[in-house]
């Protein structure tokens, strides 16, 4: 009897175990998502420096790895999407957007985006600087477990870009 108990409970310790273990590809790392356009337009706007700021305007410094599994000790700053080949982009979840990897326990409501215009040749003219206030929501959760706790407070829509609208300087 007790090894027919123990047996029993080393099973259901088991499963557990092994049910627990799957893990999205994405574990602990979320994104902060971008969508840049001109006022009155919807067009994509490409080479804008766009960068997680303090309240300061200075921009946050990744320093060993507290933010973000990648780029250590470097500034937080986002990169435009871009194609892996035809068919595929690097985070096919949005095509023109701007993308920062952040860590799920990123303090998002701590800091601020800043979208400069520091190339306006490259598209014509000069856009104003924006700086926006980030906020928990703002986070592109690709778990589905990490995206059902990110939604507990605020706002209930997750894994929207952040629309970020210019004006010509």
């Amino acid at each position: 009897m007790k090894k027919f108990l123990f047996l029993a409970l080393w099973s259901a310790f088991a499963q557990a175990q092994i049910g627990s273990a799957v893990h999205c590809g994405f574990d602990f790392t979320s994104y902060l998502v971008v969508k840049v356009h001109e006022e009155g337009k919807g067009e994509y706007i490409p080479n804008l420096k766009i960068a997680v700021v303090d309240a300061q305007g200075n921009t946050l410094v990744n320093l060993q790895n507290v933010y973000s599994w990648v780029k250590a000790n470097e500034p937080m700053v986002f990169v435009e999407n871009y194609k892996i080949d035809d068919q595929r982009w690097f985070f096919p979840y949005e095509q023109s957007v701007y993308l920062l990897s952040v860590t799920n326990t990123f303090p998002v409501g701590n800091f601020f985006l800043k979208v400069e215009d520091v190339d306006g040749a490259a598209h014509g003219g000069t856009y104003e600087t924006v700086v926006q206030e980030l906020h928990s929501f703002n986070m592109y959760v690709l778990c589905s477990s990490e995206r059902e706790k990110a939604v507990q407070f605020g706002r209930r829509i997750s894994n929207q870009p952040i629309e970020v609208v210019l004006k010509k300087a």
